[in-house]
């Protein structure tokens, strides 16, 4: 199902960052187009429900540039997994953008939601780009949010704000990939952006807050580069789990840190009992894709009974 109305939530992403002092600096219209207008005010509304012997995409509403084309069932271990990749018809995300993205798992449904290539955050030299998220499931539902990198290009301006509102009784691994930037294009691309900020907050089913976290990055004013944050690292990977308390210790028990001068990880319990939270940091890609790929497996093995399909070489 298609409708390109916009939701209610779409307000949210136009007043995001208006008022984020990192933010400040960067409040000048863009004079090639003005931000949010036609083709920069992107919507997204994906619905998943159970239906039979499987889930579908029982719902979307969307507005240019993001876009879905339709639910495929690609994974071979849990073939009733609806897989949906979303789409920007624009390429990257570019100066004035506000994007918003909603994704509803019903009770009793599942649902894998990525994205079709990484995220590139293109350059900019007035204003910024913004993108809202608000993540629902109901009870014994299933949500896998495993995006490609986001590349933040140099001199790129880009806020988050993430809302998830999770049943105590379902699962919702919530993942994001952050490179340092291009870093084999040019000399200043490696941590070359003016910021890069992202909240998340989860909320329980009846709205109480379990936790936030934000990370607000502006290398420039404080370099990442140095010991206690990046140092000789590139990337940084993050999976937020969010799954019943008994699904919790059998995760962690199965979840031992690893250090090497290459790749390092490790997990760890969030606040009010709501879940667990995974970080991972490499000189490349590589490492963290695999460092997340290998956690995941094991949630979705505690949780659903099900392990992980072979990845596409594409994925690798």
């Amino acid at each position: 199902m298609q409708n390109n109305d916009e939701g209610p939530l779409a307000l949210d992403s136009l007043s995001l960052g208006a008022l984020a002092p990192e933010l400040s600096k960067y409040q000048q219209e863009p004079p090639q187009m003005a931000s949010a207008s036609v083709g920069k005010h992107g919507y997204l509304r994906l619905r998943f429900a159970h239906s039979g012997a499987k889930s579908i995409l029982h719902e979307m509403k969307r507005k240019v540039p993001l876009l879905v084309q339709k639910a495929l069932y690609w994974d071979e271990e849990m073939p009733f997994l609806p897989c949906v990749p979303i789409i920007s018809t624009s390429g990257c995300i570019l100066q004035g953008d506000r994007l918003t993205v909603e994704i509803i798992v019903d009770a009793g449904a599942c649902a894998h939601v990525t994205t079709q290539s990484a995220t590139k955050i293109h350059s900019m030299d007035n204003n910024f780009a913004a993108q809202t998220q608000h993540i629902r499931t109901g009870k014994q539902a299933y949500l896998e949010f495993m995006p490609d990198p986001v590349i933040p290009h140099r001199d790129s301006r880009f806020i988050s704000d993430t809302v998830i509102e999770c049943d105590r009784t379902a699962t919702v691994i919530y993942s994001e990939i952050l490179m340092s930037g291009r870093k084999h294009h040019h000399q200043d691309e490696r941590f070359g952006f003016d910021v890069y900020s992202s909240r998340i907050t989860v909320k329980n089913e009846i709205g109480s807050i379990l936790f936030t976290e934000k990370l607000v990055l502006t290398p420039k004013q404080k370099p990442l580069d140095v010991v206690g944050v990046m140092g000789v690292f590139d990337v940084y990977g993050n999976a937020i789990v969010l799954t019943p308390k008994a699904n919790q210790d059998e995760i962690i028990a199965l979840s031992p840190s690893f250090y090497s001068e290459q790749l390092c990880y490790g997990v760890s319990r969030l606040p009010n009992e709501s879940g667990l939270i995974f970080k991972a940091l490499s000189c490349d890609s590589t490492g963290v894709k695999s460092a997340i790929r290998a956690f995941w497996e094991k949630v979705r093995k505690v949780s659903t009974g099900y392990s992980l399909p072979t990845p596409f070489l594409w994925k690798i």
